[in-house]
């Protein structure tokens, strides 16, 4: 008899608002729900559901600003987004592409929609992660894993019931590209009508699903459609997850807690007041870089 990881709960993100003039986003947390500990390493889900932004003459997005202490993954599902920051790093990710900036020591960066995709408009749909650095590594060099489509790792699921993309961890015995600092499982599965993924995650690790599209049954039991977020409990058992759609998409986060203190303002994410203070005194004394880049 199989033995199934309970769900703790079913949430929804906050409603949405935009961030800039580019973003229009769910928070599903620190803001929309205080999970805190719970989702550690994870501190922020941003979530850019299907929007069809109208042409524009001028560029949207977010200006110049700093980050330290933690990485910021940006996973494309529609839409473009270019970016560039104060050391120089210029990057575009599109559809199946992931971007995974480590900020670590800091620096300064904006986002926008890439100038070709803002000017014709089109489909936007994204996700921003922000994942913890553990003490050791939050002064680490910032650096870029721009990870490509054809870079990511693939399984065709039983009866061809769809298939899972690996950005970072394991699923299957197949490799995600991304290199992370803690252990971390991040992959999406696109499923057919009826297909079935079964995976089993270690109990130690905080492990949640985010519904993108369509609905699914949890588990033989527990339904959830698109926009749920759905909390596993920290037990051992195996997730079932059962496409009910063609265009079911569900995002599954998963990965050690860093146990250690959290002291978060804005865009600085540090263990304590003192390191927290000392990142804006950076910041305000320019050594995350010129704003004016």
């Amino acid at each position: 008899m199989t033995t199934y990881r309970t769900v703790e709960g079913i949430y929804h993100g906050a409603p949405f608002h935009m961030v800039g003039d580019g973003f229009r986003v769910s928070n599903y947390f620190p803001s929309g729900n205080n999970f805190a500990w719970r989702i550690s390493p994870f501190i922020l889900l941003d979530y850019n559901a299907p929007f069809e932004f109208p042409p524009s003459p001028h560029v949207r997005g977010v200006g110049a600003h700093p980050h330290r202490g933690f990485e910021t993954v940006t996973i494309a599902y529609d839409g473009y987004v270019e970016h560039h920051d104060s050391f120089g790093n210029h990057g575009i990710v599109g559809p199946g592409d992931v971007q995974w900036m480590t900020a670590a020591s800091g620096l300064l960066h904006k986002e926008y929609h890439e100038r070709e995709f803002g000017r014709r408009g089109g489909l936007f749909h994204m996700i921003q992660l922000w994942v913890n650095l553990p003490r050791e590594h939050k002064m680490h060099a910032p650096r870029y894993q721009e990870l490509l489509k054809s870079q990511m790792g693939y399984v065709t699921l039983p009866d061809n019931g769809g298939k899972v993309r690996i950005i970072a961890g394991e699923y299957n015995g197949v490799k995600g590209p991304a290199e992370t600092f803690t252990p971390i499982n991040l992959f999406d599965i696109a499923f057919q009508t009826g297909g079935r993924a079964q995976f089993e995650l270690p109990a130690s690790h905080n492990t949640a699903m985010l519904v993108l599209k369509g609905a699914v049954k949890i588990n033989d039991s527990r339904q959830a459609s698109a926009g749920d977020f759905v909390l596993f409990d920290n037990v051992a058992g195996e997730i079932t997850v059962e496409g009910h759609t063609d265009d079911t998409l569900v995002i599954i986060l998963s990965g050690e807690p860093i146990d250690e203190p959290i002291v978060q303002h804005g865009p600085f994410v540090m263990n304590s007041r003192e390191e927290l203070i000392q990142a804006y005194n950076d910041f305000q004394d320019g050594k995350m870089g010129d704003p004016n880049f």
